[in-house]
């Protein structure tokens, strides 16, 4: 059988920490806490747990902060856990049968992360999988009985175990704070970074963080070494930005641009809530809405192009007096919903 460090980093957690680790510690053979600066009694807490806690200056890199608590694991394998998420009786058996059970080869195991769209979260779907079980050292092998190579990709296993994530807020204003430094600093945003900052700006960023944010997205748009889908990233953002503050020029300018590169469900909304809530102009704004459900696709907030775009039909025909129309559309929403 396996053993299994359970590795986690912490910030204030005194209200959350022994939740989670009551319903992990005795799963695991070793317990290792890094504290990046806690006020509370998160260290009082963690200690009825393990004497494995370190100290970590926070640098404001949650990456360094992970990885130094990685490198203090000495099992076979690290669990990485965060203060609010909690296994709950059901999933708590499965992890121990997969401890029980796993082969020696499978390098990560990916468990579903529950509950994501509880507090504006980044993700587009309720559960999904996610690493959370890893090798801690590497067994490099030779594959392929000619030409032989050794294997690069790790070897994953889904596993069934589902954890619940339970904040006790939303992290929105916090990770807003975090792309904001990483611009300010003058650090280019990576690929993935970039359509991060986009997909929090677009679910849970008020007009300040978009205002803050149109200088990095504006680069993006003139800068050519930007993907196709990078560009779409920005001009949504710089759409919603321009709207939000009342800028019909500016608004029209990027919206025009992003027609241009293809257009996405994202855009097609801010186009039906311009019209619908800036023009008062239902029937301008049904058609644009119809447009984000049925003839774009989203590349950042899945229900830009399913509940967001219906609900705004079923408000601008109900405006123009097509009950009917607007009673469909609600239908259409409720399968929508009922199939998330």
């Amino acid at each position: 059988m396996i053993s299994i460090s359970l590795c986690m980093i912490v910030k204030d957690e005194e209200a959350v920490l022994a939740r989670c680790l009551d319903s992990v510690a005795d799963l695991v053979d070793e317990v290792v806490i890094v504290d990046t600066g806690s006020r509370d009694r998160t260290r009082e807490i963690a200690s009825k747990y393990t004497d494995r806690i370190f100290d970590f200056k926070w640098i404001h890199d949650f990456s360094a902060a992970r990885n130094y608590a990685f490198s203090q694991a000495s099992c076979d394998y690290i669990y990485s856990a965060d203060a609010d998420e909690v296994l709950d009786e059901e999933n708590r058996e499965r992890f121990r049968l997969l401890k029980e059970n796993l082969l020696p080869e499978v390098e990560i195991v990916q468990m579903k992360y529950g509950n994501q769209l509880q507090y504006n979260t980044v993700y587009n779907y309720d559960e999904e999988y996610r690493p959370k079980l890893f090798k801690r050292l590497r067994q490099f092998t030779w594959i392929e009985p000619i030409h032989e190579t050794i294997r690069l990709q790790p070897v994953v296993f889904d596993s069934d175990i589902v954890i619940t994530h339970m904040p006790q807020e939303s992290h929105g204003s916090r990770d807003l704070a975090g792309f904001e430094r990483q611009v300010r600093e003058g650090r280019r945003l990576s690929r993935h970074l970039h359509n991060m900052y986009a997909r929090e700006l677009l679910i849970a960023g008020g007009a300040e963080d978009l205002e803050r944010a149109c200088a990095c997205f504006e680069v993006s748009a003139e800068d050519p070494e930007r993907s196709g889908e990078e560009l779409l990233e920005a001009l949504c953002v710089l759409t919603r930005a321009y709207r939000t503050k009342g800028d019909d020029l500016g608004f029209f300018r990027y919206a025009m641009k992003a027609m241009a590169a293809g257009g996405c469900s994202e855009l097609c909304l801010e186009l039906g809530l311009y019209y619908e809530q800036g023009q008062q102009d239902p029937a301008e704004a049904a058609m644009w809405y119809y447009n984000a459900a049925y003839e774009t696709e989203p590349i950042l907030i899945l229900e830009s192009g399913r509940t967001q775009a219906l609900e705004g039909l079923a408000r601008c025909h109900r405006r123009m007096g097509q009950e009917e129309q607007a009673v469909a559309y609600e239908k259409q929403l409720g399968e929508c919903q009922g199939g998330v």
